[in-house]
C-alpha cells in the first residue's frame, strides 16, 4: 500500500487490530471487499500483544467436544501451533510469535493495514460516517469509507460518533480494575509438577499465595487483590502472572490512564521483591517483561439494538442471529477493592450472542466489533475475553460485507443471515 491508496474510499474501515478487528478485517477481505484495518500501536494484535494478556480465558471446546470458537480465530490458534507458540492446551501462546501470525494473516487476506495511526476525530452527516481522521507520524490524515467497524475496544469510534454510551457498574459508574501482566524469568521449577501449574492446588501457586497474604498483612503489599494470578508459559521458567489490580481509575482519561500505569509498575516491583526475598524457587528469578500498556476490563458500551444481559448468560440463552458462543462466567473483579465474583453457567450450558448487539442506536454505517458491545455491566464481564471478542469481530466484519455488497444500512443486515455466514 502507498499513500495514494489511503485517499482512496474503502469499503470497510476497521478501527483498532486487537483480536475483534484482526477477525472483522480478515473475514470482510476475505469476501471480496476493499479494508482498511487501521491500529495505534506497531503490531496487531492487541491485549493478545500490547496487553500481554495470557492465556486466552475463555473455554474454546464445550465439554460436548463441540468447538465454541469460530473460523478465523481457529485460524490463528493453528498458525501459533505451527510457529511452535501455541501449547498444548490450546490457550497459552507466545505473544511475539501472535505479532507474526496476524502479519501473516492480514496479508494474505489481502487487508491493508495502517500502523501507529490513532483514530481521532470523525465527520458524520445525518447518522452516517463519512470519514475518519487518524493522526500519526503524518498529522492528520482523512480516511473515507463506505461501512465502518469500532474494534478499539474503548468504543472510541462510537463515542466519536455519538452513540449512546453507558460506562462502569450502574451505582456509581465504576469499571473493573485495570491490571499491568507481567512475566518473571529464571524461575527454578524443578521441584514442582510444571505440567499440573494450571491447577489452583499447585504447590508453587499455594507458597506463593500464602507469601502474599503475609505480606498483605503486613503492609508491604499495596495491591488490593485478593490473590495472586498466576500461569505457566511456553518457557520452562518463565511465569505469567495477571495480578496487579489498579481501582477507581478510568481508561477513558489520560490522566487518570497515566496514574494506573504508573501505580501498577509499582506493584509489579512490590511483587517480584516479595517473591525474591521470600520463595527460593524465585531467588535468582528477574523482572523479564511488563506489557506496553495496562490491561483494561471494561470502559464504554455501545448500547445497541439489543441489551445482552447476566440473567441470559447464565440461563445460556439462545438467539436466532446469534453469532458468537461461550462458557465463560460472569467474572467481575471489585471496580473499588478486594474480591472477584464468579457466576458460572450450568454444567453442559453455552450462551449466545445476539448480532442485534453489534448495531448501535446512532449510526447507519457503524458496527461494533469488540467487547464494546451492547450489554449491561455485568454481563460484559463474561464477554470481554479475548476468544469471545474474536468471534464478535468476525460477525462484525461479515455484516459489514453485505452493507457494502448490498448498499444498506447496518439496521437492514438480517443477523440470521450473518449467522448462517458463519456456520452456527
Amino acid at each position: 500500500m502507498d499513500h495514494s491508496q489511503l485517499e482512496q474510499i474503502w469499503d470497510i474501515i476497521v478501527a483498532g487490530g486487537g483480536p475483534g478487528g484482526v477477525n472483522a478485517a480478515v473475514a470482510a477481505a476475505r469476501r471480496g471487499t476493499s479494508v482498511l484495518l487501521v491500529e495505534r500501536y506497531g503490531y496487531l494484535g492487541g491485549m493478545a500483544t500490547a496487553g500481554l494478556i495470557n492465556p486466552f480465558m475463555a473455554y474454546i471446546v464445550h465439554t460436548t467436544g463441540q468447538i465454541l470458537t469460530t473460523g478465523v480465530f481457529n485460524e490463528i490458534l493453528d498458525r501459533l501451533e505451527s510457529h511452535g507458540g501455541l501449547a498444548k492446551d490450546r490457550a497459552t501462546f507466545d505473544d511475539e510469535q501472535m505479532k507474526l501470525v496476524l502479519d501473516e494473516l492480514t496479508a494474505e487476506a489481502g487487508v491493508n493495514v495502517l500502523l501507529h495511526s490513532f483514530v481521532n476525530g470523525v465527520e458524520v452527516k445525518d447518522g452516517i460516517i463519512q470519514s475518519i481522521r487518524a493522526t500519526g507520524k503524518f498529522g492528520e490524515l482523512k480516511l473515507r469509507s463506505r461501512n465502518f467497524v469500532d474494534s478499539t475496544g474503548d468504543g472510541d469510534l462510537a463515542a466519536l460518533v455519538g452513540c449512546k454510551i453507558e460506562v462502569g457498574r450502574t451505582e456509581d459508574g465504576l469499571c473493573q480494575p485495570m491490571t499491568l501482566c507481567f512475566r518473571v524469568a529464571g524461575v527454578d521449577m524443578a521441584a514442582y509438577p510444571r505440567e499440573e501449574f494450571y491447577h489452583w492446588g499447585h504447590p508453587l501457586r499455594l507458597e506463593v499465595d500464602r507469601v502474599y497474604q503475609e505480606a498483605k498483612a503486613r503492609g508491604t503489599i499495596t495491591n488490593p487483590r485478593e490473590d495472586v494470578l498466576i500461569f505457566a508459559t511456553l518457557r520452562p521458567d518463565v511465569l505469567h502472572f495477571n495480578t496487579t489490580r489498579i481501582i477507581r481509575h478510568s481508561a477513558l482519561d489520560v490522566l487518570s490512564l497515566t496514574d494506573a500505569e504508573q501505580i501498577a509498575r509499582r506493584q509489579v516491583v512490590e511483587m517480584v521483591a516479595l517473591l525474591k526475598r521470600e520463595i527460593p524457587a524465585f531467588r535468582n528469578a528477574y523482572l523479564q517483561k511488563m506489557a506496553a500498556h495496562i490491561g483494561v476490563r471494561e470502559s464504554r458500551r455501545v448500547l445497541g439494538q439489543y441489551i445482552l444481559t447476566e440473567d441470559e448468560i447464565l440461563t445460556g440463552m439462545k438467539f436466532p442471529d446469534g453469532i458468537a458462543r461461550s462458557v465463560y462466567p460472569v467474572d467481575i473483579h471489585n471496580p473499588a477493592g478486594t474480591g472477584t465474583a464468579l457466576r458460572h453457567l450450568p454444567e453442559g450450558e453455552y450462551y449466545e450472542i445476539p448480532f442485534r448487539c453489534l448495531v448501535p442506536l446512532n449510526s447507519h454505517n457503524l458496527l461494533i466489533g469488540s467487547r464494546c458491545i451492547s450489554a449491561t455491566h455485568e454481563a460484559h464481564s463474561s464477554l470481554r475475553v479475548m476468544p469471545v471478542v474474536a468471534g464478535i469481530g468476525e460477525a462484525a466484519g461479515i455484516a459489514a460485507v453485505l452493507c457494502a455488497q448490498r448498499g444498506i444500512f447496518t439496521e437492514a443486515v438480517d443477523g440470521r443471515e450473518v449467522r448462517q455466514e458463519i456456520g452456527l
